[in-house]
C-alpha cells in the first residue's frame, strides 16, 4: 500500500481530560467493561505475575540496548545490562522484588536471557539506528477521542517512512487472539496517523518466547474507518463513566481476572463508585507481555 504524506485535520480537544483510551484500556472495556472500571477509575491494584515482571525486565534491557552505540549492541552487551534493568524495575515496582526473591533471580534471569537470545535471532540492532524508543504519544482522533500510548520503539525510513515496533514476550496468538494484536496496531497506527500527518509503512509485533513476527501495512482510508469504531467505544465509556453503569462482560477470561471476587456476575461486590472524576488512563501500566 502507498505511503501517505497528507496532514489530517487536528481533532478537538479532548472533552475529559482524566479518560482516554490506550490500546490496553480500550481492549479491557472492549473484553469487559467492569474489568476496565476496576483499572482505569477505580485503579484497584493487581498481584504481578512472574511473566509480566519478565516482560518489563526484557523492555527495559532493549530500551537501554539501544541506548548504546550501534557497534556496541551486541549479545553479550544486552546480557550486562540485564541486572541493572532488573535493579531500576524493581525500584520502580518493589511488588515485583517480592515475587521473585534473591533466590529464584538466577533462574528468573536465565528466563530473560532466553528471550533476549530469541530477539538477537529476529532482529540484529547493530544495523540500525531507531528514531526513538519508549515514545509516548498522546493526541486526538478527529472528532476529539483523546488517544494516548507508549510505543516500545520508533524506525524511520527514507523519505520519512515509519515503522512501528512492539516487542512481546509471550507467544504469538492464536486465531482467536489475532483480532486483539491487530487492534493494538491499528490503534499505534492511528495515533502515528494524527501526530504526524504520516501513515506507518510497517507495523511490527515481535514475539520472543515463540520467535514469530506479526506485521500489518495500514492505508488511510482503513484508518479512518477504525477511527469511526474508536469513537463508538468512546461514547460507550463516557457515558458508563457519567452513569456508573459498567457492566461485568464473562467468558473464559475470568478465569484469570484479579478482580473475579469483586465482580456481581460471580457473587462478589464492586466498591462503591467513585464518580467520574476519579477516572484516568493507565496507559503507562500498560502490560509487556
Amino acid at each position: 500500500m502507498s505511503l501517505s504524506v497528507s496532514t489530517p485535520p487536528a481533532g478537538p480537544p479532548p472533552e475529559q481530560a482524566g479518560l482516554a483510551l490506550s490500546p490496553s484500556r480500550a481492549a479491557d472495556f472492549k473484553q469487559c467493561p467492569l474489568k476496565y472500571r476496576f483499572r482505569a477509575v477505580d485503579r484497584l491494584p493487581e498481584a504481578p505475575s512472574r511473566q509480566a515482571v519478565r516482560g518489563t525486565v526484557v523492555h527495559a534491557v532493549l530500551e537501554q540496548l539501544f541506548e548504546l552505540p550501534a557497534a556496541e549492541r551486541v549479545p553479550a552487551a544486552a546480557e550486562a545490562l540485564l541486572p541493572a534493568a532488573w535493579e531500576r524495575v524493581r525500584a520502580e515496582r518493589p511488588e515485583a522484588g517480592e515475587l521473585i526473591t534473591e533466590a529464584e533471580f538466577p533462574a528468573f534471569a536465565a528466563e530473560v536471557a532466553a528471550l533476549l537470545a530469541s530477539y538477537y535471532r529476529l532482529e540484529d540492532p547493530t544495523a540500525f539506528d531507531p528514531e526513538s524508543c519508549e515514545l509516548r504519544l498522546e493526541t486526538a482522533s478527529a472528532d476529539g477521542v483523546p488517544l494516548r500510548g507508549f510505543v516500545d520503539r520508533l524506525d524511520a525510513g527514507p523519505g520519512g517512512a515509519l515503522r512501528v515496533v512492539d516487542y512481546k514476550t509471550g507467544k504469538a496468538p492464536g486465531v482467536t487472539q489475532e483480532t486483539r494484536a491487530l487492534f493494538q496496531l491499528k490503534f499505534y497506527a492511528l495515533m502515528m496517523f494524527r501526530t504526524r500527518g504520516v501513515v506507518p509503512t510497517e507495523l511490527r509485533l515481535i514475539y520472543l518466547a515463540d520467535e514469530q513476527v506479526l506485521t500489518y501495512t495500514p492505508d488511510a482510508a482503513e484508518l479512518e474507518r477504525f477511527e469511526r469504531t474508536l469513537a463508538a467505544l468512546w461514547r460507550a465509556v463516557t457515558e458508563a463513566a457519567r452513569t456508573g453503569d459498567f457492566r461485568p462482560s464473562t467468558g473464559w477470561l475470568c478465569a484469570y481476572c484479579d478482580f473475579k471476587p469483586l465482580c456481581p456476575a460471580y457473587g462478589g461486590t464492586p466498591p462503591p463508585y467513585p464518580g467520574p472524576q476519579a477516572a484516568s488512563d493507565l496507559e503507562v501500566a500498560e502490560e509487556q507481555d
